[in-house]
C-alpha cells in the first residue's frame, strides 16, 4: 500500500458489544415453568388450542394437498405428524412446513399487535410439535409451554427492535416467525445460552417473506418455511453449527438491514416482566386482522339497522390508514385475495353477518350479491384512529342514517375473546375434520397441557 500504511477501514461486522442477542437468548435458555406467571401459562394453553383448530380447518385446503404431494415426490421420511391428514407423517423439516402453512392458510390464526403484526403460533407450534415427537418422552407439556413462550419473546421483541420492518414490505410471519421458531426449538432441545444464540442466528439468516405475495398460496407458505427454518436452525446449533452472536443488533444484523430505523435496545425492555404471549390476540374472523374492527362495525350495523342490503344506498367506512395500506384490494378474484379486500369484508359482514371461512371462498368472492354491495362501500382513513378502531355510517335509500363505532376490535387485548368463545371457534374448526369426540378430547387435553408427562399425547390426537 502507498507509503507502507494500511488503510483505516472498519470491518463491516465489527463487534458492537451490545449483548442484545446474547442476553435475550440467555434469558430464553433459562426459562423454567416455575418462572411463568399464571396468566402466561393460561395464554399458552389458549394459543395451542386456537392454532390446532386453525391448522385442522386448513388441513384439507387444496394448497396444502399440493404441498404435501410435492414433498412426497421429493421424498420425506416419516418422522413427524401432519395435522388432520389421517396419520400421515413427513420429515422433521417437511412436517413443520406443512403444518405451519395449514395453520396460516385461512388467515384465521392468532395475531400479536404489540408493536408488530405477527402470527406467531403457526411457525412456533408447527416446529415445536415436530421436534417434540423427535425428542419423545423428554418433552412434557410444561417443556412445550416454556419453549412456546420463549419463542414468542424472541419473535415479537426482534420486531420491536426493527420498527420499520413491516414498512419495508417484509411479511413478518416469515421473517420474525423464523427467529421465533429458532429460539423456541433451541429452548425445546435444552440448548445452553451460547448454542441457543447460534440457533437464533441460523434462523435469522434464513428470514424471508414478501408482502407482495398477500392473497396467494405463498403467504401461508412463509409460515411453514419459518417453522422449518427454526427447526433446522436448532438441530444444526445442537451439533455445533455457529453464527454471529450479534445477529439482531449487529452492524449488519437483522434490526439494521431489515429496517430503515433500528432500536435494538428495545429488545431487552422489561424482559422477564412483560411477557409477550400475554398480549396475544385471537381472530374471530378469517381474514387480515386490520379488517376486524370494520367487520365488527358492519355486523353490528346489519343487526341494529335492519336495512336490507338492496335498500342500502351507501356505506361510509372510517379506518386506520394501515387497513387500506395492507388490505386495499378493490376487486379480489379469489377467496385468498378477498381476505385482503376492505370492500369484500365489509360486504360479507353486512350481507352474511359473518366473516368466517365460508365468507372467503372463491365462490363468495364472485357472488353477485356481494359484488353489488361492494360498489356501495366508500372508505376513508383517519390518522388518529388506532389499528383496532373503526366507524361506519349507513345511508339507506330512504335517506335514513345509521352510525356505528368500534373502539377495540373483538379478539384484541383490549377486547379479548373469552375462553368460551375461543373453545367454540376451535370446535367449529376441528369437528368437521376429527369429529366431535376427538375434538372435545383435544379441548380437555390442552386445558391440562401443563400436567402432561409427554406432549405426544396431544400431538397424536391431532393426526
Amino acid at each position: 500500500m502507498a507509503g507502507g500504511h494500511a488503510a483505516n477501514v472498519e470491518y463491516g461486522v465489527a463487534a458492537l458489544d451490545m449483548g442484545v442477542t446474547r442476553d435475550l437468548c440467555a434469558f430464553i435458555a433459562a426459562i423454567r415453568y416455575e418462572d411463568l406467571p399464571a396468566q402466561v401459562v393460561h395464554e399458552a394453553r389458549r394459543g395451542v388450542l386456537d392454532w390446532i383448530g386453525c391448522a385442522l380447518a386448513g388441513s384439507g385446503h387444496p394448497t396444502i394437498t399440493t404441498l404435501i404431494e410435492t414433498l412426497g415426490d421429493i421424498g420425506s421420511p416419516a418422522k413427524a405428524t401432519v395435522i388432520g391428514r389421517g396419520g400421515l407423517r413427513l420429515g422433521l423439516l417437511d412436517a413443520p412446513l406443512a403444518n405451519g402453512q395449514m395453520g396460516h392458510i385461512l388467515d384465521f390464526d392468532d395475531t400479536h399487535m404489540g408493536g408488530v403484526v405477527l402470527h406467531a403460533s403457526s411457525p412456533l407450534l408447527a416446529a415445536l410439535f415436530a421436534l417434540s415427537e423427535r425428542e419423545g418422552a423428554r418433552i412434557s407439556g410444561r417443556e412445550l409451554i416454556c419453549a412456546y413462550v420463549g419463542g414468542f419473546e424472541a419473535g415479537v421483541r426482534a420486531g420491536q427492535g426493527a420498527p420499520a420492518h413491516h414498512d419495508g414490505g417484509w411479511h413478518l410471519t416469515g421473517t420474525l416467525g423464523s427467529i421465533a421458531a429458532g429460539a423456541a426449538c433451541g429452548r425445546l432441545l435444552r440448548l445452553d445460552a451460547k448454542a441457543l444464540t447460534h440457533a437464533v442466528g441460523v434462523a435469522t439468516t434464513q428470514a424471508a417473506g414478501m408482502q407482495q405475495n398477500r392473497g396467494t398460496m405463498c403467504k401461508s407458505f412463509h409460515a411453514g418455511k419459518a417453522a422449518a427454518n427454526g427447526a433446522l436452525a436448532a438441530l444444526l446449533a445442537a451439533r455445533g453449527f455457529n453464527s454471529s452472536e450479534e445477529i439482531l443488533e449487529g452492524k449488519r444484523g437483522f434490526c439494521r438491514i431489515y429496517s430503515v430505523t433500528a432500536t435494538p435496545e428495545r429488545i431487552l425492555d422489561e424482559l422477564g416482566t412483560r411477557w409477550e404471549i400475554a398480549r396475544n390476540g385471537y381472530k374471530p374472523y378469517a381474514c387480515g386482522v386490520v379488517l376486524h374492527p370494520l367487520i365488527d362495525a358492519m355486523i353490528d350495523m346489519s343487526r341494529r339497522a335492519g336495512v336490507a342490503p338492496v335498500d342500502v344506498e351507501r356505506i361510509e367506512l372510517r379506518v386506520h390508514p394501515h387497513a387500506v395500506k395492507i388490505t386495499g384490494v378493490d376487486d379480489p378474484k379469489s377467496g385468498l385475495m378477498s381476505k385482503f379486500s376492505i370492500n369484500h369484508s365489509a360486504s360479507v359482514a353486512y350481507v352474511d353477518r359473518a366473516a368466517g371461512i365460508l365468507q372467503y371462498t372463491d365462490g363468495r368472492a364472485g357472488a353477485p350479491d356481494i359484488l353489488d354491495f361492494r360498489a356501495k362501500v366508500v372508505v376513508a382513513t383517519v390518522d388518529g384512529f388506532r389499528k383496532d378502531q373503526a366507524a361506519a355510517t349507513l345511508i339507506a335509500r330512504d335517506g335514513t342514517r345509521h352510525e356505528v363505532e368500534i373502539a377495540h376490535a373483538s379478539g384484541t387485548t383490549d377486547n379479548p375473546m373469552s375462553d368460551a368463545a375461543l373453545e367454540a371457534k376451535f370446535l367449529a374448526n376441528a369437528e368437521p375434520v376429527l369429529g366431535a369426540a376427538r375434538a372435545r378430547r383435544i379441548v380437555e387435553t390442552t386445558a391440562a397441557l401443563d400436567t402432561l408427562d409427554d406432549a405426544r399425547h396431544l400431538i397424536g390426537l391431532c393426526a
